[in-house]
């Protein structure tokens, strides 16, 4: 089997990166913005509410700023960052994607989910995907840039706000599984990741405990990520508990081997004592056998984890197809009977080219913003399914 080759290089920057936004910088940083425009530093803590804790960035909304300098104020605090080229809802407008397009051009997406007595925004990290897994619509794309703090932090502003106003109620968690490897951009992760947990009016105010962020199993950053005791929850695409078949489904195993991955995710459980969670998508015939369920489970059991398995839902001319329901069904028997929890997701954006694998942000041939029908899993709410 050929094994596809991996972008591992540092990312080019681009010739212009994108402008500095209050959310790039600490509280002290944006009182010093705003003192020299002239204005008093409480300024910086009053637009710093108006962004994380009411959700908005129009200037005229923000009536305790004086009217003649608000736009200079914002302006200096608050830059555009990511503008709406294209927006998709399905579920009854419970699932909604949006297109973003960056300063410098690049197109990513997110998606806001909402379920009963909770709202979740899955945002992306990079624009495109250098791990080059095969099955995954984002990593055939290839890698364009690392996304900034501010850049990723404005897609969970952006998604509380239309949380709130489209009546999923307020938003409460997030998921890093949109596009690109977030520890691959970790720096930027981790740092947006603090603007999400901290209190208003110097970032979100988010349980940390409400956020996940996902890894194809950069060891190194894991264990960097445990360093940091935030207690997020981790999770970790595995997709096959056997070097053999990872090497071609996640072409980073070639670096970093099942045993150091999982490894690594314990010992990410043990310091913050919070489940990983173990993500695998289920292909027909590739990596559904019971043998392989039965080693995943050997590979669990006994450990802090939970096993997410997500369907594949492949498009025509794709060699990757899904697992049938009586195949899927006995893999979470074999899982359960060696004692590790597994659930199934539920399907959530299949419509709208929403789910996970399936972020792609290819313009559709004469609809400039559309996204093409490409192979992707299912991300959503997971569900149980009955032995």
């Amino acid at each position: 089997m050929s094994t596809p080759v991996l972008n591992l290089s540092p990312v080019r920057a681009p010739r212009r990166m994108p402008p500095k936004h209050l959310a790039d910088m600490t509280m002290q940083q944006r009182r010093e913005a705003v003192a020299e425009l002239g204005e008093p530093a409480f300024r910086a803590a009053q637009v710093s509410h108006h962004y994380f804790g009411r959700h908005i960035t129009d200037p005229e909304q923000m009536t305790d700023l004086p009217a003649s300098t608000r736009e200079a104020i914002t302006g200096a605090l608050l830059p555009p960052l990511l503008t709406s080229v294209r927006a998709d809802t399905c579920d009854d407008g419970a699932t909604r994607k949006t297109v973003w397009r960056l300063h410098d051009g690049s197109l990513v997406e997110s998606v806001l989910m909402g379920y009963p007595g909770r709202a979740t925004v899955c945002v992306s990290s990079q624009a495109g995907c250098g791990m080059a897994c095969p099955f995954c619509a984002t990593g055939q794309a290839g890698l364009t840039r690392n996304m900034s703090t501010a850049e990723i932090v404005e897609q969970v502003v952006r998604a509380a706000h239309q949380s709130e106003q489209s009546g999923l109620g307020r938003l409460s968690h997030v998921v890093f599984m949109g596009m690109g490897e977030p520890l691959a951009n970790y720096a930027r992760v981790v740092d947006a990741v603090r603007r999400l947990i901290t209190p208003a009016p110097d970032g979100l105010g988010l349980s940390a405990r409400h956020i996940t962020v996902s890894t194809v199993g950069l060891v190194p950053a894991i264990r960097r990520l445990t360093d940091e005791e935030m207690s997020v929850t981790l999770a970790v695409s595995l997709h096959a508990p056997d070097d053999e078949l990872r090497d071609e489904l996640v072409p980073i195993n070639n670096r970093w081997k099942v045993a150091e991955v999982l490894d690594a995710a314990w010992d990410y459980a043990k310091r913050t004592g919070r489940r990983v969670s173990i993500e695998y998508a289920m292909i027909r015939d590739v990596n559904d056998q019971p043998w392989r369920a039965d080693l995943l489970g050997r590979l669990l059991k006994g450990k802090l984890a939970h096993v997410n398995l997500i369907p594949l839902n492949p498009t025509p001319g794709s060699r990757w197809d899904a697992s049938p329901k009586p195949v899927e069904r006995e893999f979470v028997r074999r899982l359960r009977e060696a004692g590790v929890s597994t659930t199934v997701r539920d399907t959530r954006g299949r419509e709208i080219d929403g789910a996970c694998g399936q972020l792609a942000a290819a313009e559709r041939t004469g609809q400039p913003g559309g996204t093409k029908k490409t192979p992707h899993t299912d991300r959503g709410e997971s569900r149980k399914v009955a032995s």
